[in-house]
């Protein structure tokens, strides 16, 4: 996709994202954009920074090592999202390739990333508010008892929650998901909530998203 296309779905979603934020009664400084960049090439990254996008998340930790070596020139250098699933044996290289874990989905991974990471790293752990078996994630009902064992290792900095809602047509019908994961948020005192994605972020952002991780929205169908 060329930087005009780009630029061209940016402005609309950042009207978009006005809007939303009017309704709610949030201001659009509130929610990060973050650009999903899987299967993008790193010309295509290119193009969307310089269209202003400085966000970007990533899947897989294998596609990060191969591309993004490209832009290492690039000042300043973009915030690195991992939103993928993350396997164990990946965590050394995630915690020197990325800024943010939107994915922290286990106990024993939380305690790999401690024990690896030199400082405070920033997660976000990752809810299946739906309770899908396709999806990654800590049920509702654990999420408590999982976030006091966590709070406790000393490298990790828990930001907030993450979902992946169900993919429906309309997006009404998981708002229930985007306001029990804010509910949930609340509950823990948390700053960051990362839900909503190209056909829904709207309705994600009306219930609190800070975070919103939007692919096909910014890059077009993937190919």
């Amino acid at each position: 996709m060329k930087c005009a296309d780009i630029q061209t779905n940016l402005d609309a979603i950042n009207i978009r994202i006005q809007a939303a934020c009017r309704r709610a009664g949030r201001s659009p400084g509130d929610v990060t954009l973050i650009a999903v960049s899987k299967t993008v090439s790193a010309a295509g990254i290119l193009s969307a920074y310089q269209a202003g996008l400085r966000n970007f998340g990533e899947n897989r930790v294998q596609e990060v090592q191969s591309k993004w070596p490209q832009l290492a020139n690039i000042q300043p250098q973009p915030i690195k999202h991992l939103i993928g699933h993350l396997q164990s044996n990946k965590v050394k290289a995630a915690l020197e390739l990325f800024d943010f874990i939107h994915s922290l989905d286990s106990l024993d991974l939380a305690e790999v990333i401690s024990r690896k990471a030199a400082r405070r790293f920033p997660v976000l752990m990752e809810v299946n508010v739906a309770g899908e078996s396709s999806k990654n994630g800590f049920s509702v009902a654990a999420l408590i008892g999982a976030y006091a064992a966590i709070a406790k290792l000393p490298n990790l900095e828990i930001r907030g929650l993450m979902t992946v809602a169900p993919q429906v047509d309309d997006p009404e019908e998981v708002r229930p998901v985007f306001r029990q994961l804010r509910q949930l948020k609340d509950s823990l005192v948390l700053p960051d909530l990362s839900m909503g994605m190209s056909n829904d972020f709207e309705t994600a952002i009306e219930e609190g998203a800070t975070m919103i991780r939007l692919g096909r929205a910014i890059f077009g169908e993937r190919i």
